[in-house]
């Protein structure tokens, strides 16, 4: 592994004299456990007057106060990580936005999904298309499959995509924002008069379900709130989250139906919210704190219905966000925030809002010489792909005057369609777009391909770390894919992984934290996670319940990859094939902190790239270059944690270093 050292191991926590595993409580039986996710929520977020359920539950429980997301920080890379105990070379899952050209499926709607652009994998049907010849999506053993296996009932309700994973086998009950399995289930609440998604009968032969008359829709999602332009979403409407209806509807029906009459003993509950909310709006605008509010607020109405079903002190309650979130921006010193008023973006404000931060990577490929297709049609977001100081767009508006580009007359845009051909041409590129980092693939694995990606990548600010599949050899200012668990010996992990550039200190909407990322689906994002940013690697994690420590905040590393390995451990199943490790110290009768040693380590690839010419973000053509830089490196900082012959590795942050 092309990888060196960068600094002295550092003790963090003193180890005891012991060299035997650490203890491990046994729990007694009939126990049950629910896994309340909170999408997007970050730590700092919790507080007493938009959380206080959440806080409460916290404060008497326990805290896991350095838990990691699974890197890339996507919903669907750690909802594998939360079904499996995982990490993507094992699983080899690297959702959200995946290029598996040869699979053949339609969405939860009945469309035909076309499989040679990459596809966004959260869906129901999307993910049994991904299934292919060998009829899996993850490939390795589930937490889910393994309750179902010793006849414990299990339901997954919330976020389509992300709660299917959990169960992708449909062994056990399901209820998200697109169907509702099994058949049984989906009679049983029309029964007790209780409405559907309006999808769900695309999931059975047709007639096997009938939407009654007064079924309407419960998963209507309210319109973005946008400015005149009709593009831009307005950071500070106060209208609430567009999200209340269909969560209320989805706790509702957990609440009042399958907890009382079904009686679970393994529950996933997870709330698309706070982070779609953040990614239309904003971390710290009005409509980002009514998110939170109404999540605790239902969440609060699950620990009633526990209290009143008398259920509270033989269920633990797992709550944690599979990743943290990042405000928008480029570089503020090169687009600095202006205010909106009107409806419309106005002059420089050191207290406005971001104009900048999207990046569509496959333009600058293009511009660049290479052959690049990203499967998006034409985009024209003209505040979020770049003001700059002088007011200048990075990207001026054009309009399409035969439907030549973007295949509509009078359309504008300003950069166009990018749709991967029927046949790709030779030494082709094929970008996944994701968010905080995207994934790049070369289908004909050309190394010469692959090093020439590499340097382009290098010489763009907007990009940070780059993680290249071990095949290609050592490339300097690289790392390969297997020092963060994610090259998949299937061949299922993507050929360049990479993450935006991101400033965790820089301020927007009153919160820490900005990032750039790619124009993921054409939206106009103001927050996205996916990068490599300590803001969105580090997530919550709270815990609370019969077996967990009252009172105690855990000072040692943990992660997603540890949740189900740890329920694993209380409902007495085998998880044979998990990375993580079930959290003892947290469990009453478990381990001490004492038993562990953490030991921090920065990282670096074996050798700088250099050479390297600097291109901003405020000139796509390469023309703005930055002064006096021409080498490109970055360091990966990581804590282990061992106790007696275990060590479990995670992953703080990783940051470019151009000099």
């Amino acid at each position: 592994m092309s990888t060196r050292i960068a600094t002295l191991c550092l003790c963090l926590i003193s180890a005891c004299a012991t060299t035997g595993a650490p203890r491990r409580p046994t729990p007694p039986p009939g126990r049950s456990v629910i896994i309340f996710v909170w999408d997007g929520l970050r730590p700092d977020a919790i507080n007493a007057t938009d959380t206080p359920n959440l806080a409460r539950l916290r404060d008497g429980g326990t805290e896991l106060t350095d838990n990691h997301s699974t890197y890339p920080t996507f919903t669907m890379m750690n909802s594998a990580s939360f079904a499996t105990g995982a990490f993507p070379d094992a699983t080899g899952y690297f959702g959200n936005v995946v290029w598996q050209p040869d699979a053949k499926g339609s969405d939860s709607a009945g469309k035909a999904v076309d499989y040679r652009q990459p596809v966004f994998s959260e869906d129901y049907g999307v993910l049994d298309g991904l299934k292919g010849a060998g009829n899996q999506v993850l490939l390795v053993d589930t937490l889910f499959a393994a309750a179902q296996a010793a006849n414990l009932p299990t339901v997954a309700v919330g976020k389509n995509g992300a709660v299917y994973l959990q169960d992708v086998g449909r062994g056990g009950m399901l209820v998200d924002e697109k169907t509702v399995f099994p058949q049984a289930l989906a009679e049983e609440l029309q029964g007790a008069g209780m409405a559907l998604p309006t999808t769900t009968p695309n999931a059975y032969p047709a007639g096997a379900i009938v939407l009654a008359g007064t079924n309407g829709n419960p998963i209507e999602f309210k319109p973005l709130k946008k400015l005149k332009d009709g593009v831009t979403s307005e950071p500070g409407d106060d209208s609430g989250t567009q999200f209340k209806g269909a969560l209320e509807y989805l706790v509702t029906t957990y609440t009042d139906y399958v907890l009382p009459k079904k009686q679970p003993r393994l529950t996933m509950l997870w709330l698309r919210d706070p982070d779609t909310t953040e990614h239309n709006y904003g971390i710290g605008t009005p409509n980002w704190h009514d998110a939170l509010r109404n999540n605790d607020r239902l969440m609060g109405r699950v620990l009633a219905k526990l209290d009143e079903l008398e259920r509270r002190g033989t269920t633990d309650v797992i709550v944690v966000s599979d990743h943290g979130h990042s405000n928008v921006s480029g570089p503020q010193s090169l687009f600095p925030l202006r205010s909106v008023r009107d409806g419309a973006v106005g002059d420089v404000d050191a207290g406005g809002h971001s104009v900048s931060g999207i990046v569509r990577i496959a333009d600058l490929l293009r511009r660049a010489g290479f052959t690049a297709f990203d499967g998006l049609g034409c985009t024209n977001l003209p505040a979020a792909m770049g003001i700059k100081s002088d007011g200048a767009p990075v990207y001026p508006e054009k309009l399409d005057h035969d439907g030549s580009v973007c295949g509509k007359d009078g359309q504008k845009y300003q950069v166009g369609a990018f749709k991967v051909p029927a046949q790709l041409p030779e030494h082709s590129l094929v970008i996944a777009v994701n968010g905080g980092s995207d994934y790049i693939y070369v289908p004909d694995h050309d190394p010469a391909l692959v090093k020439k990606t590499v340097a382009f990548l290098q010489g763009r600010a907007e990009v940070g770390p780059i993680f290249v599949d071990g095949k290609y050899g050592a490339i300097p200012g690289t790392m390969p894919l297997g020092a963060i668990h994610a090259e998949n010996a299937a061949g299922k992990s993507p050929d360049i992984i990479f993450s935006y550039d991101y400033d965790e200190n820089a301020v927007l909407e009153g919160a820490s934290g900005t990032e750039m990322c790619g124009i993921l689906l054409g939206n106009t994002y103001r927050g996205m996670h996916g990068s490599f940013s300590p803001r969105d690697v580090h997530n919550m994690m709270v815990a609370a319940g019969p077996d967990f420590r009252a009172g105690f905040k855990d000072p040692l590393p943990s992660g997603n990859v540890d949740v189900a390995p740890t329920v694993a451990l209380i409902l007495g199943l085998p998880l044979p094939h998990a990375q993580g490790r079930p959290l003892l110290e947290t469990l009453v009768g478990g381990a001490a902190v004492e038993d562990y040693k953490v030991v921090a380590q920065v990282l670096a690839p074996g050798a700088p790239a250099t050479g390297v010419t600097v291109h901003l973000p405020t000139d796509p053509d390469g023309k703005d270059v930055a002064p006096g830089l021409s080498q490109y490196t970055f360091e990966l900082h990581t804590k282990s944690l061992r106790a007696g012959i275990e060590s479990f590795t995670y992953f703080d942050f990783a940051k470019a270093v151009r000099r």
